[in-house]
């Protein structure tokens, strides 16, 4: 697949990206947070929120949880370019793949990740945000996706 990314998108998720990092946990959770406050039935796919009683944000499992979420998602969109393709660090797109098949993720919660990630990071960046940063960010997290998804289907060979 070739990486459609530009040197202008690259600039702009570096940037981004360089101002999020050292609050990177706490954006992380507001990004989980977002997720669930858009689609509350999107808890039943994490199996430790399944099986507690504790108020999601007071999980001692969500923020670790998050946090490779967001830094796999942000790495990997801030290195698109330079590699020329989706990469992921510490986890394989077939374990992800799998773990995403496993648990049921379908594409509506691909889509509500995508809007929870860009109004996270728009209220991240505050004055920095723009409608090439938004579609920076959108075009790296479809291409992240793309990886997965593909990586999701049964393969027919």
């Amino acid at each position: 697949m070739s990486c459609s990314f530009t040197e202008e998108q690259d600039a702009l998720v570096v940037k981004s990206w360089s101002v999020m990092k050292k609050n990177a946990a706490d954006i992380a959770l507001k990004f989980f947070l977002k997720i669930f406050e858009i689609a509350p039935s999107a808890k039943k796919l994490f199996p430790f929120l399944r099986d507690s009683d504790l108020p999601v944000e007071k999980n001692p499992k969500l923020k670790p949880h998050a946090m490779a979420v967001f830094l796999m998602t942000c790495e990997s969109a801030v290195q698109l370019r330079k590699s020329g393709k989706v990469t992921v660090r510490e986890s394989s797109l077939k374990k992800l793949g799998a773990t995403h098949s496993k648990y049921g993720v379908v594409d509506e919660h691909f889509e509500v990740t995508k809007f929870a990630l860009l109004e996270t990071i728009k209220e991240a960046v505050g004055e920095m945000w723009s409608p090439e940063m938004k579609g920076a960010w959108g075009e790296a997290y479809d291409q992240l996706v793309a990886a997965i998804k593909t990586e999701m289907k049964p393969s027919s060979s």
